[in-house]
């Protein structure tokens, strides 16, 4: 009788009472929900910055009188997520996820408050760069945290946990937006706020273990044992240390350490790397973050010009996406990773298709709100189609994708693409929307969905139920040639279990 890794569906075919669901353990989703608060920030900075600039432009006439200026007030904190994601990978490989993730808080507290005290533009700009670098830091950590603590069969929905935790930060920061609309200041709290998550995180952190398969890893196995301990029952959990132990005899035959260079001359990583790093283009280039940092210029340049208005249809959006991350959580252990992104691509592309016509109408005739309304129409669409599939699924695949010794730095390096192309979006938006309109930029990230989706279809395999040594051997198999039928691999999992 072959014996099943532990995890896999044929094992929990043979032992269904040791299957774990989200909300059966406790611990571990608490270990999610505190690892996901490094989301929480994330999100945050990208919501809050959207309703700020509107005040920013009022204290600063510099401001408002350059667009490029306003540009790089909010992209200078992805340029600090690009380093802080570069580096974060091998930071997270060399001293542990738990470090990294208390180096990020204390690197975003300092920015916020640099914020928050900034006297004119450009000591602002710094306090962006401060915060992006923890925000890059843990876009890269929560992700491979949680995974690498979670069973194989609610990874997904345990990982799109931090997912939500992200929209749940976009959704916070346009409530503190409306709260302080009022206050001297106004700006200045808005941004502030943002140190107190990263400093409850890094008190609740130093109460957290180290993720388990990074101990086990670096021959600290009997902490490994005692985290393990408090995730599966005892049956399971002699399993899961042999399996371990079988990994890690297996890990120290190969490279104990990679460089960067060594992603591209393997070609099973490389071909990993390539659906990673897409799924993190892609993400970005179909536009999330244009309605997420821009939302309430949108709203405005709809025609909707009281601030306050475009913050409370901002804040609208918003909750469409926290919800429909909700949503992502359930679909996306029992939907699959795949078949998710390319419905939710689907869903995109006409939504972005009204976007564009809303504005095209509005343009030739402005004498009507039918189209303003028509245009956030189209933004609600988009959000309830994009952040159940496109908003979970990159940083989900990204977690479970890679093999042990590369996770933290391929993790990294796909991180930095999503902040690459997620700067070019931020740097570009207005000035294409001024030079092109609005309507047509729309139109082209409605044409750049239609390569996501081809793109998926072609490079993405689906993950959905796999261990991540089965993952691995999708990659073998596609770097010799063969393509892997992920249903194939699960139906023989389970033949085996029912041997």
């Amino acid at each position: 009788m072959t014996i099943d890794l532990p995890g896999s569906s044929g094992y929990l075919d043979s032992f269904p009472d040791r299957r774990i669901t989200y909300f059966s353990n406790k611990y571990v989703l608490g270990l999610t929900v505190v690892a996901g608060i490094g989301g929480l920030l994330f999100g945050y900075d990208t919501g809050v910055i959207s309703g700020a600039l509107l005040y920013i432009k009022d204290d600063f006439e510099v401001v408002a009188e350059s667009s490029f200026l306003q540009e790089t007030i909010v992209s200078m904190a992805l340029v600090g997520a690009m380093i802080g994601a570069a580096v974060g990978g091998r930071f997270n490989d060399v001293y542990g996820r738990k470090k990294a993730t208390l180096s990020a808080d204390v690197v975003f507290a300092v920015g916020s408050v640099v914020m928050a005290a900034a006297p004119d533009p450009y000591v602002l700009i710094l306090g962006r760069l401060l915060v992006g670098l923890g925000v890059g830091v843990a876009s890269v950590t929560a992700p491979v945290y949680i995974a690498e603590a979670s069973p194989t069969e609610i990874r997904g929905g345990l990982v799109s946990t931090n997912v939500l935790m992200i929209t749940g930060g976009q959704f916070l920061s346009y409530l503190i937006n409306l709260a302080f609309t009022e206050v001297p200041g106004t700006w200045r709290w808005m941004l502030g706020m943002s140190g107190v998550p990263a400093v409850v995180q890094f008190v609740l952190m130093l109460m957290l273990p180290e993720s388990p398969r990074w101990l086990y890893m670096k021959q600290e196995k009997s902490r490994a044992i005692a985290v393990l301990a408090k995730i599966y029952g005892p049956c399971r959990l002699e399993d899961e240390i042999n399996h371990l132990a079988a990994t890690l005899e297996e890990e120290q035959s190969r490279k104990t350490s990679v460089t960067y260079c060594d992603v591209f001359r393997n070609k099973e990583i490389r071909l990993a790397f390539l659906a990673g790093a897409g799924l993190q283009a892609f993400q970005q280039f179909t536009g999330i973050n244009t309605v997420m940092y821009y939302s309430p210029t949108i709203v405005q340049m709809a025609g909707f010009h009281s601030n306050q208005l475009a913050l409370l249809i901002s804040l609208a959006v918003a909750g469409l996406n926290a919800a429909g991350t909700i949503l992502g959580i359930y679909l996306i252990d029992h939907f699959g990773r795949r078949r998710l992104a390319l419905t939710s691509l689907s869903g995109v592309f006409i939504s972005l298709t009204v976007l564009s016509g809303s504005f095209f109408l509005q343009s030739s005739d402005s004498s009507t709100s039918l189209y303003g309304w028509l245009a956030i129409a189209g933004l609600a669409l988009y959000i309830a189609f994009f952040s159940p599939g496109m908003g979970t699924v990159p940083w989900t695949v990204n977690s479970e994708i890679y093999p042990e010794v590369y996770r933290g730095t391929c993790g990294g390096m796909s991180a930095t693409v999503n902040w690459v192309s997620n700067l070019i979006v931020a740097q570009t938006f207005l000035s294409l929307a001024d030079a092109m309109g609005t309507g047509a930029t729309f139109l082209m990230i409605a044409g750049i969905t239609v390569l996501a989706f081809i793109f998926v279809a072609a490079f993405v395999p689906e993950t959905k139920g796999l261990t991540f040594e089965e993952v691995e051997k999708i990659w073998k198999e596609r770097a010799r040639g063969r393509g892997t039928d992920t249903q194939g691999l699960l139906e023989a999992d389970s033949g085996r279990g029912s041997a």
